[in-house]
């Protein structure tokens, strides 16, 4: 539970200071196209933080569940791939790095699905 707690945590403040740092440090400095990428990769970085923080609660309910702990990892993964391309994409305008942003969004999805499947053997 407590690494899940952690993540959570530190993720949470992490996309906080990224949505400011987005707000106030790249506003003029990047085009508005790459001001909403970088939104975009804010908002799942957050929505997933938080995803963290319920898994760290789940992985203390269902202390038995492999699959929770993979959905968690998972997550990260996704925060990394997702929200990190979406950061150097924004900041840099290497499109090739939109490449990379598919796999974190099929790393959310699928944490999300083992979080579904593990509901279904533990309700």
């Amino acid at each position: 539970m407590k690494v899940f707690l952690i993540l959570g945590a530190v993720n949470a403040f992490l996309a906080v200071a990224l949505g400011a740092f987005g707000a106030h440090g790249l506003e003029g400095k990047v085009t508005e196209k790459y001001l909403k990428v970088w939104e975009t990769g804010v908002t799942y970085h957050m929505y997933h933080a938080l995803g963290l923080i319920f898994i760290a609660f789940l992985v203390d309910k269902w202390p038995n569940s492999s699959i929770v702990s993979f959905s968690g990892w998972l997550m990260v993964v996704g925060i990394i791939l997702f929200s990190g391309s979406l950061y150097v994409l924004s900041t840099s305008g290497i499109k090739v790095l939109g490449a990379i942003t598919p796999l974190g969004g099929l790393a959310f999805l699928a944490a999300w699905v083992l979080i579904i499947i593990a509901a279904v053997k533990n309700v």
